[in-house]
């Protein structure tokens, strides 16, 4: 790909290009954003809804110039499912809400406190290896979504997979201009049809399912909640107390960090630093902001798409044009909940082989961090760091305590590898002398 076909934050694509480049971000963050609301019993809708305005706040409070787009977040869904089974969703919509204030509040305290910290806390080691491990801790989503189907290890998942993962490899190495900027897209189209025309042939292969299609109406209001035993439309009021407030606080003392990992990685693979513009306090607060929003509605809340971030490595569009366009289009399906469950029937062999390449990119941009800021593995120091957040992040190392009788605090993944990289990052000493030879 040439330099002219990089898009960088503030550029404008004419709209010939625009329309399909949103639509390509939207195939890759709609079967998480919707997944969470159907683990915690939310309206898939209203995720939608609330992910598409909420990716427009954050583009209004960094001031249009970081390309991340907001959709459902996982680390939530235990918090969710307790407080909803315990004391009801509303009181659970209250919580995240005061997390996406508490957000607020840090974002606050960094703007004052300064961002120099950073540099001491997060050095390149720290940054490259995190990044690294992003990617490949969704590895096993992804290997998951390609191999098996209902859990089952399957050749026709395989197959398919295999197929779409080909297709974008050959689209992404060997299309020019425009169709190389959507690579990702013409995949998963093409994995699509690929799964109709088999499974029209062979009966293994019929693993799309349209009856949720025919179910869906045309037209409904993502915001409006229905209730299971009358199917009256109602707007969920959230409701607090202290018990909701302190548990979605406590959780999201993990997702700060996995915002600050992912707000790295982005700048990682941008190649501009939104730590230091538009800031990380402005991005927290957007993330925050979007979060308190989301609830506000009834929808979970928000995280910013490490899917996205992996179209934007493979593609080099980095508009922040083309993601505001993906939450336009989110919104307006939202009012749709017919197309919305037709988009939903894409296999999951499918989005397995576009994960496959697109998470494998998270965690080369992390390898590509390291080696442009030249961090020397001959140290002990460097070497140490890097080892004890791969195999804890990677790994699945996680930190549990109850709080109260009725909820476990986790602390795992991306998020317990960052806090550990950063205290070794403090405490270990510096030293000059390379490793002793073998």
């Amino acid at each position: 790909m040439t330099n002219e076909q990089v898009l960088m934050p503030s550029d404008k694509p004419p709209l010939s290009r625009w329309i399909p480049l949103s639509i390509q971000h939207v195939f890759a963050m709609f079967g998480a954003t919707v997944l969470v609301p159907l683990l915690t019993g939310l309206n898939t809708s209203t995720a939608l809804f609330t992910a598409g305005t909420g990716t427009l706040i954050y583009i209004l409070v960094t001031g249009a110039k970081v390309p991340a787009y907001l959709g459902s977040s996982f680390a939530f869904i235990p918090a969710l499912v307790a407080i909803g089974k315990g004391y009801g969703t509303a009181y659970a919509m209250g919580g995240a809400i005061c997390a996406g204030l508490f957000y607020c509040l840090i974002a606050l305290i960094i703007k004052y406190a300064g961002r120099e910290w950073i540099k001491t806390a997060l050095p390149p080691v720290v940054i490259g290896s995190v990044i690294i491990v992003i990617g490949l801790g969704l590895a096993p989503t992804a290997i998951n979504e390609a191999f098996y189907l209902n859990n089952n290890y399957s050749l026709v998942a395989v197959a398919i997979a295999g197929f779409t993962l080909v297709i974008s490899i050959v689209a992404t190495m060997f299309f020019r201009g425009f169709l190389n900027t959507i690579s990702i897209l013409f995949g998963l189209v093409t994995g699509y049809i690929f799964t109709l025309i088999m499974g029209a042939i062979f009966k293994g292969f019929d693993i799309i399912d349209f009856s949720a299609v025919t179910k869906a109406s045309w037209i409904g209001l993502p915001f409006l909640q229905t209730d299971p035993e009358t199917g009256a439309k109602f707007w969920m009021m959230p409701k607090f107390n202290i018990v909701a407030v302190v548990t979605f606080i406590i959780i999201s003392i993990s997702t700060i960090c996995e915002h600050l990992g992912d707000t790295l990685t982005t700048s990682t693979v941008v190649g501009t630093d939104f730590t230091k513009d538009p800031g990380l306090h402005r991005t927290l607060c957007g993330d925050g902001l979007a979060t308190a929003w989301a609830a506000l509605w009834g929808g979970p809340p928000n995280t910013t798409y490490g899917e996205n971030i992996g179209v934007m490595a493979i593609t080099k569009v980095y508009s922040v044009w083309v993601i505001g366009g993906a939450a336009v289009i989110a919104i307006l399906l939202s009012f749709c909940p017919k197309f919305g469950a037709l988009i939903s029937t894409i296999p999951t062999p499918v989005l397995g082989g576009i994960c496959i390449l697109l998470y494998g990119l998270i965690a080369a941009s992390g390898l590509r961090n390291l080696v442009e800021n030249h961090v020397d593995y001959s140290k002990r120091r460097n070497l140490t760091i890097s080892s004890v957040i791969l195999v804890i992040g990677i790994g699945g190392g996680l930190l549990q305590f109850k709080v109260g009788q009725n909820f476990t605090f986790t602390l795992a993944g991306v998020a317990l590898a960052t806090v550990v990289g950063i205290v070794l990052n403090l405490v270990l000493p510096h030293r000059d002398e390379p490793d002793r030879p073998e």
